[in-house]
């Protein structure tokens, strides 16, 4: 076969555009997964991912949401064994605890971070858990134990919902 200039130049554009597009991610690739599939491809949250297959709470959080997560952070639940003294293989295996811990996280609407910034303060949130926890004028949040938390990383996308890294496990109430 006879290569002429201008089919040469066809096959560069063609090569040059599939280059792009891949580099792009093209297509429907580009959507994020799952909150599960998100939080489980960032390793700052690999104990929280551990803690939700625990629980239980996989096919929940992967489900059709809308989700919001307040996700501890690794360096979250590591100051979190060492207040309650305990080991990360005792708190996963109380999966009665860890349920009413990690559904405490949740919220069952998409919440971005503009949201939050809106609402009056303090505002009373309320859980999937069922309890509430407050959201100050600093954006800190306070738990049902009076602990603050912090908002680390915001409005980091899933397809079901939205993740805010927070700084500390927030507790229901005793």
């Amino acid at each position: 076969m006879k290569f002429t200039r201008r089919s040469w130049m066809t096959l560069t554009a063609v090569g040059a555009g599939s280059v792009v597009l891949a580099a792009c991610g093209g297509g429907h690739d580009d959507e994020p997964g799952t909150i599960v599939d998100v939080a489980s491809g960032d390793a700052r949250f690999s104990i929280l991912v551990e803690a939700v297959a625990a629980a239980g709470l996989v096919d929940t959080l992967s489900g059709r949401g809308p989700f919001t997560v307040f996700a501890p952070t690794n360096d979250a639940f590591a100051a979190l064994l060492a207040e309650l003294g305990v080991t990360k293989e005792a708190l996963l295996a109380d999966t009665a605890l860890l349920t009413q811990v990690l559904t405490y996280h949740v919220l069952a609407i998409r919440v971005s971070a503009a949201d939050v910034v809106a609402l009056p303060k303090p505002a009373a949130i309320t859980t999937v858990q069922g309890s509430t926890f407050e959201v100050g004028a600093d954006l800190g949040l306070t738990d049902g134990r009076g602990r603050r938390a912090s908002l680390l990383i915001t409005d980091i996308a899933a397809s079901n919902g939205v993740i805010h890294a927070i700084d500390r496990v927030i507790l229901p109430p005793v």
